[in-house]
């Protein structure tokens, strides 16, 4: 499956607003932990998913599965292992959210279809932080 196009994804971005961040890590030297906070530098909100969090995150009230986010969620941005993506794309599904982003290493292509096939644009193997910039510059 290939990613969408740079105008369908700067377009998605510019209109998005929350992001729930799957594997979010409470460790600073972690990139997830580094991605959301640039992601919030950039004025997204960010919504922490990580069953194994205990406290705020970033400032944020951390949650075990996007679809208890009450919130509408633009963007999943997935930080786990390949192999763990399809029942974070289920969620993603359930929750209503617009976009699954599967960051840099991450590739499923099961989930990649299915979620697609719910209607979510899907980006895969790439990192959020990184393009958001690239394409807020240009």
């Amino acid at each position: 499956m290939m990613n969408p196009a740079w105008e369908e994804i700067r377009g998605l971005l510019g209109e998005a607003r929350n992001v729930a961040v799957v594997g979010l890590s409470n460790d600073p030297s972690r990139p997830s932990h580094d991605v959301a906070r640039a992601l919030q530098g950039y004025g997204f909100r960010i919504f922490p998913v990580n069953p194994t969090l205990n406290g705020p995150v970033l400032g944020e009230r951390p949650y075990a599965s996007v679809r208890e986010i009450q919130e509408r969620i633009d963007i999943v941005d997935v930080f786990r292992g390949s192999e763990k993506v399809m029942p974070v794309a289920e969620d993603a599904v359930a929750a209503g959210a617009r976009m699954l982003w599967l960051q840099l290493g991450v590739i499923n292509e099961e989930a990649a279809s299915y979620a697609a096939g719910s209607g979510l644009t899907v980006v895969s193997n790439r990192c959020l932080k990184v393009d958001y910039a690239a394409l807020a510059g240009a």
